[in-house]
């Protein structure tokens, strides 16, 4: 009788998962002329398609409006907004 071979079990090693880069960008279009900047997972070229799509639906660019739209195709989308600070 053939003697069977023994093999371990190897526990399947989890793979880790890259953090998303966070991209920051300066915001100069809004009507209102506020200087704000965002930070999102999407490449220049992606914020730059939906930029000219939420053009076309909306009158006004106001840069909160913007960041809210965005969400749709970016959850981690961020306005951060720029304050004056006096002392």
């Amino acid at each position: 009788m053939p003697a069977k071979k023994i093999s371990k079990k190897i526990p399947a090693v989890k793979a880790k998962s890259k953090a998303a880069k966070l991209y920051y960008y300066r915001m100069m279009f809004d009507d209102n002329e506020k200087k704000n900047y965002m930070k999102s997972s999407l490449t220049h070229k992606q914020v730059e398609k939906y930029v000219k799509a939420y053009e076309k639906t909306h009158q006004k660019f106001v840069n909160t409006e913007f960041v809210q739209f965005l969400k749709k195709y970016d959850k981690k989308a961020e306005i951060i907004e720029i304050s004056d600070m006096s002392y």
